[in-house]
C-alpha cells in the first residue's frame, strides 16, 4: 500500500508577481526550489493564507537569488501580490519509506529569504 505524504513545503512565502497571461504554473526561485527539494514540473498545492484559496499547479524554475514566487495563468486569479502562501509538495510512499523519510520545511521571511530549514515533526 502507498500513502500520499508530505514531501516538503515552503511556509509563508510572499507572492511577488501574478501573470495572468502566462500558460500556467508557479515560478519559484531556484534557491527555494533546491531548499525544498522541488523539481521542475512537480505538482504542488498552494494555500493562500490571506484568502483561504487552495489549488494545485506545477513548478517552473525561477532565477536563482531573485526570491520570486509568481503565480501564472489561472492561478494568478487565486492570489494578489503580497499575499502569503504555503507551497506544499506530497510524495507517494510505502510504509518503509514513511518510517525513514523526514519532510523539509522551509521558513521564509517577508522578502522570501530562507530563515530556517527544518525537518517536519508532526
Amino acid at each position: 500500500m502507498r500513502f500520499e505524504m508530505l514531501y516538503s513545503k515552503i511556509h509563508r512565502a510572499v507572492v511577488s508577481d501574478a501573470n495572468l497571461n502566462y500558460v500556467g504554473s508557479i515560478t519559484i526561485d531556484r534557491d527555494l526550489m533546491d531548499a525544498a527539494r522541488l523539481r521542475v514540473g512537480q505538482k504542488v498545492e498552494i494555500v493562500n493564507i490571506n484568502n483561504g484559496e487552495r489549488f494545485s499547479t506545477y513548478v517552473i524554475e525561477g532565477a536563482r537569488g531573485e526570491k520570486d514566487i509568481c503565480l501564472n495563468g489561472a492561478a494568478a486569479r487565486k492570489a494578489e501580490v503580497g499575499d502569503r502562501v504555503i507551497i506544499i509538495a506530497y510524495a507517494s510512499m510505502s510504509d518503509d519509506e514513511i518510517e525513514n523519510f523526514k519532510p523539509h520545511v522551509i521558513l521564509v521571511d517577508s522578502d522570501n529569504n530562507i530563515e530556517e530549514i527544518r525537518d517536519f515533526v508532526g
